[in-house]
C-alpha cells in the first residue's frame, strides 16, 4: 500500500520514538516508507533502553545482530508460555536435570521416586518413560539427580532413614540402557548431593565429628559400578580430607571443568554496569525488580499478597525434619557449654589446622598464567568458617592423576602431621547461600544467597545472623576467581535460618533462571542483568532446568507436585504453524480421497449405463 503526501523521514522517526513498540510495529505494515523508518536501528535502540530499563552505559550483546533483533530475542525468544503440566508425582517435586544431550530429563520427588522423562516425541509433548521407588532402600526422598557425561548413567542422590537425629544420605547409580542398579554409596551428610567427576567417576561425602563444633569432611571418589573380572582396582579412593570449625560443614559439591575460555559465553562489560549504577545510585535505592509482561498469565497481581506471605514455617517436609532435627541434636549437645568452652574448642581447633593442614600448592590456583590454555577442574562446594549457615565457597583444583581410584585409597602421599587439606581458594558471601549453578562452559558460577545485615559480627556459632528476605544471585568468574559485583534480584524466601533449604537454579547460553518461594519461578538476561519473566506455580518452586539442546524450553518443579513446561512464544508459534499445515495436509488428503472415490463411482455407473 503506498501513501498518499509523504511526511519526512525524520518527522515519522519523531512519531514512532513516541510510540510503544507494538504500535510501531503495527505502523510499519502502513506503506513501505513507514516500513523502512519503523526498523530504523536508532529507533530500536531508544525502545530497547526504554522499554527494558536498562543504562545506557550497558553496551549492546556483541553477538547481537542489530537493535530490532535483539528486542525480539527478549521479547519473543524467553520460555515464559506454559504449554504442558506433568502431574505423574505425588508429593512435593524438588529437583531436576536435563541429559546433555537434551532428550530426556529426570525429576526426584518426596515420594522417593526418580522418573525419567522422553522430550522428543512427535506430537512435541513430553512423555514418562521409567519409574523407579528407592523406598525398598530405605530412603526418606530422592532430592537430587545427575547424567554422566555421555548419559549412559544416571546418580541418584537421597535422604537415608536413620535416627532421629542423622543426617546421612544415599547415593544411587542407575543404568539408562536397562534402568538396573548399579552401585550405592553412603552420603553424609546428605546435602553433600554427590555429582560426577566423569564418565565413571563420582563424588560423596562423609563427615567425622572430632569436637562439639569441630568436624572433619572426607571427599571420596567412587568407581560407578565395580569390575567383576578385576579385585585389585580400587572402587574408592580419598580424594580430600578438610577440617571444618564453628559447627559448619562440606555441602552441596560440584565440579567444573574449565577450559580455556576463549571464547566465553558470557561477553559483559562488567566495568561499564558498575559505572552506570554508580551514576544512577543504584547501590543507595531500594530495589525495585524489573518484570516484563511477555503476554503471560504469570505475573496477576491479584495473587501477589497471598504469594509473598509467609507459610507457617514451611519446609520440605521429611527433608526439613531431617535437616533441623540434626542441627537440634547439635545444638542440644553445645547448649551446655561454657562460652570459655566453646572459645577454646574454636582456638584448639585453628591451632591444630595450622599446624595438621597441608600447605596449599600456590601455583594450582594461579590466575595470572590462566591464558596458557591449561585446562583445569574445580571442584566447588559450600562450607563455612564463622557458623554452621553455609556461607563461603571453596574451591578445590583436581589435579589428573586424583582423576581415578588408581594408587593409594587414601590418596597421595602425605606426612604423619598433615591431616587435613587446605583449600585453595575461598569466596565468602556473607549470607545463607540457598544454591549454585554453573554457565554452559562451566566458567561462570551463579549463587543464590540470603544476605547477612550489613557489618554484622558473629559471637557465636550456633547464632548466624538474621538473613533477608530478598534472594541476591550472585556471579562468580571462576578464571579470576572473583566474584563480580553484578547481583540479579527479584526472587523472594521467607524460612529462616534453622530451616532454610536448597533453591536449584540452572543457567543456559543467554538466560539464568532459579525457584524461589514466593510461588514463582524467575527468568533473567545474563548480559543485561534484568528480570524478564515469572513463571506462576501454586506453591514453592524448588528447581528449573533448561534444555542443553535448546534454552527456550524450561522445566519448573514445585511443592504443588507438579512440573511445568516452558516454551518460548517464537516456539508456540512455530509449533503451531507444523500443527496447522500438518491438519491441512490431513484434510487435503481425505479430501482427494473423497474426490477419488466419488469419481471411480461415477466412472463404475456410466460403465453400468453403456456410455463412454
Amino acid at each position: 500500500m503506498e501513501c498518499g503526501p509523504f511526511l519526512p523521514d525524520i518527522l515519522v522517526l519523531e512519531i514512532f520514538l513516541r510510540l510503544p513498540h507494538d504500535a510501531v510495529l503495527r505502523a510499519g505494515l502502513t506503506c513501505r516508507q513507514w516500513l523502512a523508518v519503523s526498523r530504523d536501528e536508532f529507533l530500536w535502540r531508544e525502545l530497547f533502553y526504554s522499554y527494558y530499563r536498562i543504562p545506557r552505559t550497558v553496551p549492546q550483546h556483541p553477538a547481537a545482530v542489530s537493535w530490532y533483533r535483539e528486542f525480539k530475542r527478549l521479547f519473543d525468544c524467553i520460555p515464559c508460555v506454559e504449554v504442558q503440566t506433568l502431574k505423574e508425582h505425588s508429593d512435593q517435586v524438588l529437583h531436576l536435570a536435563f541429559s546433555h544431550r537434551g532428550h530426556r530429563f529426570s525429576s526426584c520427588s518426596k515420594d522417593c521416586t526418580v522418573k525419567l522423562w522422553d522430550t522428543e516425541r512427535h506430537d512435541g509433548n513430553i512423555a514418562l518413560v521409567h519409574s523407579s521407588s528407592m523406598r525398598q532402600f530405605n530412603w526418606g526422598y530422592t532430592q537430587f539427580s545427575q547424567f554422566n557425561a555421555d548419559d549412559s548413567l544416571l546418580l541418584v542422590s537421597g535422604v537415608y532413614l536413620g535416627p532421629h537425629h542423622s543426617s546421612s544420605g544415599e547415593i544411587a547409580v542407575l543404568s539408562l540402557e536397562n534402568y538396573t542398579l548399579l552401585s550405592r554409596v553412603r552420603n553424609k551428610p546428605y546435602d553433600v548431593f554427590g555429582c560426577w567427576l566423569n564418565e565413571t567417576h563420582l563424588i560423596s561425602g562423609n563427615l567425622h565429628w572430632i569436637g562439639n563444633m569441630t568436624s572433619c569432611s572426607v571427599l571420596w571418589l567412587n568407581k560407578a559400578f565395580q569390575d567383576i573380572e578385576s579385585e585389585n582396582i580400587n572402587v574408592v579412593k580419598r580424594l580430600f580430607k578438610i577440617q571444618n570449625i564453628n559447627a559448619s560443614t562440606i555441602r552441596t559439591v560440584m565440579v567444573a571443568h574449565c577450559r580455556r575460555h576463549d571464547n566465553p559465553d558470557l561477553l559483559v562489560d562488567y566495568d561499564a554496569q558498575c559505572q552506570a549504577r554508580r551514576l544512577k545510585g543504584q547501590q543507595r535505592q531500594p530495589h525495585q525488580p524489573l518484570l516484563f509482561d511477555l503476554g503471560t498469565s504469570s505475573s496477576e497481581e491479584d495473587e501477589e499478597e497471598d504469594a509473598v506471605s509467609p507459610r507457617d514455617g514451611r519446609c520440605h517436609g521429611t527433608a526439613a525434619q531431617a535437616a533441623v532435627s540434626s542441627l537440634e541434636h547439635l545444638k542440644e549437645s553445645c547448649k551446655n557449654l561454657d562460652p570459655s568452652q566453646v572459645a577454646l574448642e574454636r582456638q584448639v581447633a585453628q591451632m591444630m589446622g595450622r599446624v595438621h593442614t597441608k600447605a596449599p600448592d600456590s601455583s594450582l590456583m594461579d590466575t595470572s598464567k590462566s591464558g596458557d590454555g591449561e585446562d583445569k577442574t574445580y571442584l566447588l562446594f559450600t562450607t563455612g568458617s564463622l557458623t554452621y549457615s553455609p556461607h563461603q565457597i571453596g574451591i578445590k583444583r583436581i589435579k589428573p592423576d586424583q582423576m581415578t581410584t588408581c594408587g593409594p585409597v587414601l590418596g597421595e602421599e602425605r606426612s604423619s602431621y598433615e591431616f587435613f587439606d587446605s583449600l585453595d581458594h575461598v569466596i565468602d558471601i556473607h549470607g545463607h547461600i540457598i544454591g549454585m549453578g554453573l554457565s554452559p562452559d562451566n566458567r561462570y558460577l551463579y549463587v543464590n544467597s540470603r544476605a547477612w545485615p550489613a557489618g554484622c559480627i558473629i559471637s557465636d556459632p550456633m547464632c548466624p545472623p538474621p538473613i533477608a528476605e530478598e534472594i541476591d544471585l550472585h556471579v562468580i568468574d571462576l578464571k579470576s576467581l572473583r566474584e563480580e559485583r553484578r547481583s540479579l534480584r527479584a526472587h523472594r524466601a521467607f524460612t529462616p535460618n534453622d530451616e532454610c533449604f536448597f533453591i536449584f537454579l540452572d543457567v543456559s547460553r543467554d538466560f539464568v533462571a532459579s525457584g524461589a518461594e514466593d510461588k514463582h519461578g524467575y527468568i533473567w538476561d545474563r548480559h543485561y542483568n534484568i528480570c524478564l519473566a515469572r513463571l506462576a506455580h501454586d506453591d514453592v518452586v524448588n528447581s528449573v532446568a533448561f534444555s542443553p539442546a535448546d534454552q527456550e524450553l524450561l522445566l519448573s518443579a514445585s511443592d504443588d507436585a507438579t512440573i511445568k513446561v516452558w516454551r518460548s512464544p517464537r516456539a508456540v508459534r512455530l509449533a503451531q504453524d507444523v500443527l496447522a499445515q500438518d491438519v491441512a495436509r490431513r484434510s487435503a488428503r481425505r479430501s482427494h480421497r473423497r474426490t477419488g472415490l466419488l469419481a471411480s463411482w461415477l466412472n463404475r455407473g456410466r460403465g453400468v449405463n453403456g456410455k463412454p
